[in-house]
């Protein structure tokens, strides 16, 4: 993507929290620090099982009517009914707002424009009354537009910006070694830290109470962490629930298929170092572990 092109993500959820208790209700589960989001400010966080395994990822943004929950393509649903699983009494609203809300990504250096030109070093600015924040996971994936349809066109106008095809959005994240596509294949499937959540910043150990805090905290004070999620490249198509072998040993397994393939991956008995730069075989088909770039 060039400093001059937009990319239109028009399969992500946006799920609305507001009400009075919207924050306290939020900071009660999810895994960051609720008090993090501001109008200056947005970030990465994620819903996991009471065990601490995954369950949803999504971004939070802080608007005047509450906070917009930027979620994956094909989890709106499952976010919303999770989320309503703790509202009991909290004055609490949650709306899924996927009809109406489309996500826009910018290069993260027409972002920095847009700083020096309203004289701002906010991760998250509000540009035309819309919100744009720079993706907390990894700068280089671009700042984000939380915006309608319409007012996303006059935004994408106003900044001379040209419309791209998404695949090297989504090819440009595989290789960092983020998802984008096909995390519903992670549902239950692994923890919370295997899925690489502190390094992208969803997870704040110092904020208190959240869902499945307890074991996530258990594996990251006495290092338990195994096994990691990672990106796999190879000439022929994965599947989900493919084993990796190398050296007739099992060291993972294929969570996420095509186009952009994840696995599970092994990373003691045998190392992962041992093994990272060789030849692995699912289902007698070559693969590699992509090395993030």
């Amino acid at each position: 993507m060039k400093k001059d092109q937009v990319i239109i993500l028009e399969k992500r959820g946006t799920v609305l929290i507001k009400g009075e208790e919207a924050s306290d209700f939020l900071q009660n589960i999810i895994t960051n620090d609720i008090k993090k989001a501001s109008y200056k400010n947005s970030i990465f966080s994620a819903l996991l099982t009471p065990q601490g395994k995954y369950l949803n990822e999504f971004f939070v943004v802080k608007t005047k009517n509450g906070y917009l929950l930027d979620c994956s393509e094909n989890s709106t649903k499952d976010l919303i009914q999770n989320l309503s699983k703790y509202k009991l009494r909290s004055k609490v609203d949650i709306e899924d707002l996927s009809a109406e809300y489309v996500i826009g990504v910018i290069h993260h250096e027409k972002f920095k424009e847009l700083q020096v030109e309203m004289k701002l070093d906010d991760n998250t600015i509000s540009y035309r009354d819309t919100p744009i924040f720079l993706d907390p996971r990894n700068k280089y994936l671009g700042a984000r537009i939380v915006s309608n349809l319409e007012k996303l066109y006059l935004t994408i106008k106003k900044l001379n910006l040209k419309i791209t095809d998404s695949s090297e959005y989504f090819s440009l994240a595989y290789n960092f070694g983020i998802p984008e596509r096909g995390v519903q294949n992670l549902k239950d499937q692994l923890f919370g830290l295997e899925a690489n959540f502190e390094g992208l910043q969803a997870i704040d150990f110092k904020k208190g109470c959240f869902i499945g805090q307890e074991n996530t905290a258990r594996m990251k004070l006495k290092n338990k962490l195994r096994r990691k999620l990672l990106p796999i490249s190879s000439a022929e198509e994965l599947n989900v629930g493919d084993e990796l072998i190398y050296n007739d040993n099992k060291v993972g397994k294929i969570l996420i298929g095509k186009p952009h393939t994840f696995g599970l991956i092994k990373m003691f008995d045998p190392n992962l170092e041992e093994f990272i730069n060789k030849d692995l075989l699912a289902n007698n088909k070559k693969c590699k572990i992509l090395k993030n770039i």
